[in-house]
């Protein structure tokens, strides 16, 4: 499997690191792994295990997101054909109420996707009626993935960020 990291410049931790003390119990701090996700070579994203302790008994939600896209061609028994840009497919896993046990959280790996299939995008497009014939181009496009981890009773995320994936 080819693994594509996906870097966080400095200017974002930063504003990460900002973002975390108001937004999780007082001495919240990550004990290990590491806060990243990578893109697959299946255009699924897989985010990382990692442990946050001195959060008391606060549990968590996390939620990951990934948003694909696709291009469908309609093609008439004439050879007319048309474009169709068909909806979005977004998948979601989210993963609620981690508790903690012993003043900490060990937030677990998430995997979104896999992609969309063909199928499922041609069944979104709308062709201009049932006699044209409908056809993937050009393959699965992930547009963008999200990733958060909120603590319960907290207004904003402890960890949010999000990407794209390029090949």
């Amino acid at each position: 499997m080819r693994v594509i990291p996906i870097a966080v410049t400095s200017m974002s931790m930063l504003g990460l690191v900002a973002a975390q003390g108001s937004c999780a119990p007082s001495g919240a701090h990550v004990q290990s792994g590491t806060q990243e996700c990578h893109c697959n070579t299946d255009s699924s994203i897989t985010c990382s295990s990692f442990q946050v302790c001195g959060v008391g008994n606060t549990n968590a939600n996390v939620d990951a997101n990934s948003a694909y896209s696709a291009t469908v061609q309609c093609r008439n028994k004439g050879g007319q054909i048309v474009d169709v840009k068909s909806q979005d497919i977004n998948i979601s896993k989210p993963v609620n109420n981690i508790r903690a046990k012993n003043g900490c959280l060990t937030i677990p790996e998430i995997t979104t996707g896999p992609a969309p299939t063909a199928t499922q995008f041609e069944n979104q497009a709308t062709c201009p009626n049932k006699n044209w014939s409908k056809q993937l181009l050009g393959g699965t496009i992930i547009d963008n993935y999200s990733y958060a981890v909120t603590f319960i009773g907290f207004s904003c995320s402890y960890v949010s960020f999000s990407g794209t994936c390029n090949a």
